[in-house]
């Protein structure tokens, strides 16, 4: 299952980890957010580092990195942003996008 992240954790978890760390911004109202959701499950559960920001619940989190839509997903690694991508992506797609930065 895909870790949630949050303003306490964020640090640690993700600007602070080992290897690139995919970040979903999603809701629980937002319906391509939800479409979205099994393919994050997916890569979590084959081993990437995966987790989500509820933006509702996280707004700070939101503001910091200008998530304007959703679902947004971004990659970090080594405490900085290196891929964003907009919209529902495939399993694929994501995969690949944390492929590159390993």
């Amino acid at each position: 299952m895909a870790k949630e992240f949050t303003a306490e954790n964020f640090e640690a978890e993700v600007l602070q980890a080992q290897g690139p760390v995919l970040v979903d911004f999603w809701a629980t109202w937002c319906m391509p957010c939800r479409m979205q959701a099994p393919a994050v499950e997916q890569l979590s559960g084959e081993g990437y580092q995966v987790g989500k920001v509820d933006v509702d619940a996280q707004s700070s989190l939101a503001a910091r990195y200008q998530v304007m839509n959703i679902p947004t997903l971004i990659v970090f690694k080594d405490g900085k942003e290196v891929s964003r991508m907009v919209g529902v992506q495939s399993k694929e797609d994501l995969a690949e996008a944390l492929k590159k930065y390993q």
